[in-house]
């Protein structure tokens, strides 16, 4: 009864029960009227948790005890899951992740970009859940109170470096050069270490972007490919490209296309990695992909135009997203790591009888962790 339930402040603990996992990988239960967020807990589990903030709206709890377990549950394999922060997933069995990651992406689009009726296929896994990342960044921390430098990634809380001695989800060889790291570890707190394996075949500077994942990267692409094919575009437009990955991988299926990216190293390894693979029928530019992207999309006027776009996980300005509308390119394939962003930028980009949002894929780019990548496929309504 709620006159029984005790008065909510830090400190106190209840029983709860678990019946979502939100967006970001807090479990969500309710006590009265009140909603709490527990991290690390499975859905449909009761747990004991003890309270550690009190909002007007809602509270947050650190779990102290599983009471009944839910069958997904498993045992992390990391000895610092729930201290570092990398990791929101390590407890819960893969399958079930994949059908977590599927329910959160489709509660994002109906709840931020009201996009209820989109086909959202079923998520496609990683080959290998753990020992996928070909990149971590390490940082360092001076430890006051103990007097050592920490290096690692940041903890849980967002405040502190947990000090590591290896990731399970790094490639093993990323491990490897992380003991030498520890070896000769840099000389003060507050810088950090940039670890890569780089792509075969690729030239990708040590600070632009490029796939973390080489498991699952093939079908990816695969999913973009099919999508381009489908549309049947004869010209495209790379928006954010990086070092030319997407413009070059569907270079052969289009008779143009134009890479654009700010990032100066980016276009000059895009550049070569195009003479590399004799590509000749496009051309990569510097520039913010923002200004570019009205006059890029007149160049073919009356011929279908394929626009992909992936950009950062703070997805597309409202401003460009507006140029894309009023340039009207039969098709828009939006790569995003971010499902929230992406229904935020989605919901522009279809409204008013603007675009058609015809199918998303998502894939496991992440396994372990809250993020996950989404292909998603956009036409112009007066498209055929």
């Amino acid at each position: 009864m709620a006159s029984e339930t005790p008065a909510l402040v830090a400190g106190t603990q209840v029983k709860v029960v678990i019946h979502d996992i939100a967006f970001g990988g807090e479990g969500v239960a309710r006590l009265n009227e009140l909603v709490i967020f527990v991290p690390f807990v499975c859905l449909g589990e009761e747990v004991e948790v003890e309270v550690t903030e009190v909002r007007r709206k809602f509270a947050r709890a650190r779990l102290v005890r599983v009471v009944t377990p839910s069958p997904d549950r498993v045992t992390p394999r990391c000895q610092y899951f729930g201290q570092c922060g990398g990791c929101q997933y390590q407890h819960v069995g893969y399958a079930a992740q994949l059908r977590l990651k599927h329910k959160q992406i489709a509660d994002l689009f109906q709840r931020i970009g009201g996009l209820g009726q989109v086909t959202i296929d079923p998520v496609v896994p990683c080959p290998e859940p753990f020992g996928y990342r070909n990149r971590i960044m390490v940082r360092s921390q001076w430890n006051k109170r103990q007097q050592r430098l920490e290096l690692g990634f940041l903890g849980f809380d967002n405040e502190f470096v947990v000090d590591i001695n290896e990731c399970l989800l790094a490639e093993p060889v990323l491990n490897e050069r992380l003991k030498e790291v520890r070896a000769n570890p840099p000389q003060r707190g507050g810088l950090k270490v940039t670890l890569r394996v780089p792509p075969e075949g690729w030239v990708v500077p040590n600070d632009s972007f490029f796939q973390n994942n080489f498991f699952l990267l093939p079908k990816l692409v695969e999913t973009v490919r099919e999508r381009l094919r489908e549309a049947g575009s004869r010209h495209l437009i790379d928006a954010y490209c990086g070092v030319g990955f997407f413009a070059l991988e569907l270079a052969d299926l289009v008779e143009s296309f134009v890479g654009v990216e700010y990032d100066a190293a980016a276009i000059t390894a895009a550049k070569e990695n195009m003479r590399r693979r004799a590509v000749q029928n496009g051309q990569f530019v510097r520039g913010p992909a923002e200004d570019y992207l009205g006059g890029l999309l007149q160049r073919h006027p009356g011929t279908p135009t394929t626009l992909v776009i992936d950009p950062p996980r703070t997805g597309v300005p409202p401003a460009a997203l507006q140029r894309i509308r009023a340039a009207r390119p039969a098709q828009v394939i939006y790569v995003s790591c971010h499902p929230a962003t992406l229904a935020r930028d989605l919901q522009i980009l279809c409204a008013e009888g603007g675009y058609r949002l015809v199918k998303v894929t998502p894939h496991d780019m992440f396994p372990q962790t809250q993020h996950v990548e989404c292909v998603a496929d956009l036409r112009w309504q007066g498209a055929a």
